[in-house]
């Protein structure tokens, strides 16, 4: 023992204190040996040092068993580090899963990369503790809570009124009614986004269409509907039928020697939105338009004159390109996608009428109108001509968003918004009440997963109500004009309620391609109300990606994608070969659309496709977000401009650096994926920085060389304008067509801008300035 204290005292307490120069020798004496140390060069010089010369001389031998005690100790040591180091790395695998659902989140989701490449029937450890919430287990929970009982009583709001037109009293009374919901839910916040907004309504007298032969006046209509935005005052000219009012429609007629000029275009409801065939019929040289619903196309309705409007874009159309606050005084603007034309809607009884008298020209049999004695053109010996007068007034209105929020326990700033329109002309049961209603219970039931079962959102959901969305998204899109700069980097996802429920057989699908992915697994996990073991999966088919519906201007989801590039999704139920009748008009009642559908076990389903959408995107670590569905869909136009390659050859141009550009955002979204492989999942700063990565991909595809006030569509897929991926195709084919009627400048102009909107789009999903690459 008192070897040992005497080698540990020298080891660690003992003289000397100073640096020293160590001289080691080892003596071999049989079975004994000692190690002789010189401690300075002043002994090795003869100095005094006030020691012996020989270290082992003073000590208390033997000095082996010291030395072998303290190595014993030192590797004690070591071992135990060892043995501890081993014992937290097995905790730390072992704890990993719970470590991921009890990081302040309360969430529990295994992805070993990116969300959407994981199989959701994936088994997960179950690890002691606090409750966590498994996905499946979340989504047992939404399904179980939602309840069609609720939604059927929130439809009540529509029952026996007559019409919830924006800023007037029954909208704002269901504003109130949806504040004081959102209030009781206990929403983590509620509030109103008020907006000042010019809208065209009818004026004191009627609307009238009337017809002019020989002098006389013959009154066809007085409708109770009208079209917003239609110009006021009277116009005549001669009537000429133009089917669905498309531009292969108005080409077709024009090619058949059909002079358009001066005319009042009468085409009918669908295929695509009323501004548009309006827009044709002006750029046609048209002035004036009447819509009707074709009974072939509508059954029963004959006597129906649906409402509209005729704006070529979404928002107040007097402030276009920014927000319709109080506050902000600009000079009289108008946007440019106004009418210009007088415009009406008429019930088809009425347009029969009207044929009878132009009796003329037969419609082609591949029409199929249901309207009898349909008529293209009038006979060549009548001087028949239509009249229009329309009477519409400008008013300036309040309208009212509302809005609650559950924030998000990890990422409060960054939320997905669900949302629906709450205004209507007319009942507006399937036009607005549908997704009201569905508003209201996921709202009711998502809330109650947070505060009574436990379930702690990584990120925020927004709920909210639209008004004046009847008059082209107004609501929607003042409110994206208003937070403009910061919008798209808050906001991930749109999901669009209205008009979930027209019909009963088949779904209709509006999605970015970002979102497919999730979507396709939530319509795998949720029944299909109209079958006992199938899914609504089953409804689309595993093609269902090809059935994909464009958004039109219409959908208040449509500014969001285009306008402020925020991934969206849009759905409903329809019936593919009949489209529900009383939409837009005074009949779009409770009674009708029960009539039509089996209404609330779809409305439950649809609410809980939206719901599960929601919470997915809210439950994982990474966005839910597809991000590589883009390079499919560039992959798709470059195989399509390739078939012009050598036509753009023989203007001295080259379509290689588009392709180049496709194959940078490729890799990017190759080392997108990789990087979330790699990355430290437990590391909340990294995993903040690849989501927003993936957030950007949508908004990057917005052409930055445009001014949002001038050209607000943006989006190179899904905008509207020259700057399009669509656009510049149709240039293409123009190219090969009549080569002597594109503008080379124009064409260069668009592939130039194409190229940088694309590789801007790279190099941005690439990351950091020192991980892009400006070559080709």
């Amino acid at each position: 023992m008192e070897h040992a204290r005497a080698a540990l005292s020298n080891l660690f307490g003992g003289e000397p204190k100073s640096y020293t120069r160590f001289s080691i020798a080892r003596q071999m004496d049989g079975d004994n040996s000692h190690v002789e140390m010189n401690l300075s060069a002043d002994d090795e010089e003869g100095g005094e040092t006030g020691r012996p010369e020989h270290l082992h001389a003073s000590m208390h031998p033997p000095w082996r068993i010291d030395k072998n005690r303290c190595f014993l100790i030192i590797a004690a040591l070591l071992l135990l580090l060892i043995g501890f180091l081993i014992g937290y790395l097995s905790y730390r695998g072992r704890m990993q899963k719970a470590s991921r659902c009890l990081d302040g989140s309360g969430n529990c989701e295994a992805t070993p990369t990116a969300s959407y490449l994981v199989d959701d029937n994936e088994t997960e450890e179950e690890v002691p503790g606090p409750p966590v919430f498994y996905w499946p287990k979340l989504r047992g929970l939404l399904s179980d809570k939602l309840s069609a009982l609720h939604l059927e009583d929130n439809l009540r709001q529509r029952a026996n009124k007559y019409s919830f037109e924006a800023g007037q009293r029954e909208d704002e009374n269901v504003a109130s009614y949806i504040h004081e919901q959102f209030t009781s839910f206990r929403l983590d916040e509620v509030w109103n986004d008020e907006h000042y907004i010019k809208l065209q309504v009818k004026g004191r007298s009627d609307n009238k269409v009337s017809i002019l032969e020989d002098g006389k006046e013959e009154e066809l209509e007085t409708p109770d509907a009208y079209v917003a935005y239609s110009k006021s005052g009277s116009v005549a000219g001669k009537p000429v039928h133009v089917n669905y009012g498309m531009k292969a429609d108005f080409q077709k007629l024009q090619k058949d020697g059909i002079s358009l000029n001066e005319s009042i275009i009468i085409f009918r409801a669908g295929r695509i939105t009323l501004a548009e065939k309006v827009a044709n019929a002006r750029e046609a040289g048209a002035v004036g338009a009447l819509m009707y619903l074709d009974p072939y196309d509508y059954k029963n309705t004959d006597a129906l004159v649906p409402f509209g409007h005729a704006h070529l874009g979404t928002g107040d159309p007097f402030t276009p390109g920014f927000p319709s606050f109080n506050h902000t005084q600009f000079p009289p603007v108008e946007s440019s996608g106004l009418p210009r034309i007088a415009v009406q809607t008429i019930s088809s009884q009425a347009v029969g009428k009207l044929f009878r008298k132009m009796d003329g020209e037969r419609c082609p049999l591949d029409w199929k109108s249901g309207v009898m004695g349909c008529s293209v053109i009038q006979k060549s010996t009548s001087n028949m001509t239509v009249k229009l007068s329309v009477n519409n007034v400008m008013v300036d209105r309040k309208i009212l968003n509302i809005f609650g929020a559950i924030k998000g326990f990890e990422e409060p700033d960054r939320y997905v918004v669900i949302g629906a329109q709450r205004d209507s002309w007319g009942p507006g049961v399937a036009k607005a009440g549908v997704g009201t209603a569905m508003l209201l219970e996921l709202a009711r039931v998502i809330s109650d997963i947070v505060k009574n079962d436990g379930y702690k959102p990584r990120r925020s959901i927004i709920f909210a109500s639209w008004s004046a969305g009847e008059y082209g998204a107004v609501g929607a899109t003042e409110w994206l004009e208003g937070y403009s700069a910061t919008l798209h980097a808050k906001a991930f996802t749109y999901i669009n309620l209205d008009a979930a429920v027209l019909g009963l057989n088949d779904m209709k699908i509006s999605a970015s391609p970002l979102l497919y992915t999730l979507l396709e697994r939530t319509l795998k996990g949720v029944k299909d109300p109209a079958k006992d073991l199938g899914s609504l999966y089953d409804r689309v088919g595993s093609d269902w990606v090809k059935t994909v519906v464009p958004l039109d201007l219409d959908n208040a989801a449509f500014p969001f994608l285009a306008y402020s590039g925020i991934p969206v999704v849009s759905f409903g139920f329809y019936n593919k070969y009949e489209e529900y009748p009383f939409l837009s008009t005074t009949q779009d009642t409770v009674e009708n659309l029960k009539m039509c559908v089996n209404l609330y076990p779809l409305m439950r389903a649809a609410a809980e496709v939206a719901g599960q959408i929601a919470l997915r995107l809210t439950h994982d670590h990474e966005l839910f977000l597809d991000f590589e569905r883009y390079s499919e869909e560039l992959l798709a136009f470059q195989e399509k401009f390739l078939l012009y390659d050598q036509d753009v050859k023989t203007l001295g141009l080259t379509l290689n650096w588009l392709f180049f550009a496709r194959g940078d955002f490729q890799r990017a979204t190759d080392a997108l994926r990789i990087d979330i492989a790699n990355s430290d999942r437990e590391n909340r700063i990294v995993r903040r920085a690849l989501n927003d990565r993936i957030m950007k991909v949508e908004y990057d595809f917005l052409s930055p060389y445009l001014s949002p006030k001038d050209a607000p569509f943006r989006h190179i897929f899904f905008g509207k304008g020259s700057h399009t991926l669509q656009s510049l195709l149709e240039n293409l084919q123009l190219l090969r067509a009549s080569r002597d009627s594109v503008d080379v400048n124009m064409l260069k102009e668009q592939l130039a801008l194409a190229t940088w909107t694309i590789k801007g789009a790279a190099n941005a999903l690439a990351g950091d300035i020192w991980d892009t690459d400006n070559e080709f």
